[in-house]
């Protein structure tokens, strides 16, 4: 008899790093919603155009962790992660200055324009109207949890528009 396969829930990855990849527009729509309102110092941020790569070291919010948080009643978690993405052939900042290196900056969005085959141009969207605007060749990121959760303090709130 074979055995019996369920589908994966959030609650089965609660203590463990995630390590995704996006490669389409749907796998980035799962990475996006779990960067909603990570936050990185522009101090934090490589462009290497040599080697074709970007990056962030984020302090991203555990969305994954909340229903385990608010039924045990215990406090909702940050993870510092690295979101590296590749095959990068420009990068273009958007009202934001690349050379205050210690502003403070939080994602709200990744989105992805396709251009011709399989390129075009991913977007990191910031709060106070900052972008990151990067010629990719193809989607090929990454994001990886690097330590362990810390308390985040409060779950992030939005204003109703």
């Amino acid at each position: 008899m074979p055995a019996r396969v369920e589908d994966a829930r959030f609650e089965d990855g609660a203590e463990r790093p995630l390590r995704l990849r996006a490669e389409t527009p749907e796998d980035l729509g799962v990475v996006s919603a779990l960067l909603q309102d990570a936050v990185a110092q522009t101090s934090e941020i490589t462009w290497a155009p040599r080697h074709r790569r970007f990056s962030l070291l984020l302090n991203r919010f555990r969305w994954e962790d909340v229903p385990a948080a608010e039924r045990q009643g215990r406090s909702f978690e940050r993870v510092r992660a690295v979101l590296a993405i590749d095959g990068v052939l420009a990068a273009r900042a958007l009202g934001i200055d690349p050379a205050d290196r210690e502003l403070v900056l939080e994602l709200l969005a990744l989105g992805f324009e396709p251009g011709d085959d399989g390129g075009g141009t991913l977007r990191l969207v910031f709060a106070g109207d900052g972008e990151v605007a990067l010629t990719v060749e193809c989607l090929d990121l990454r994001l990886v949890d690097v330590t362990r959760p810390y308390l985040a303090g409060s779950l992030p709130r939005h204003p109703e528009r």
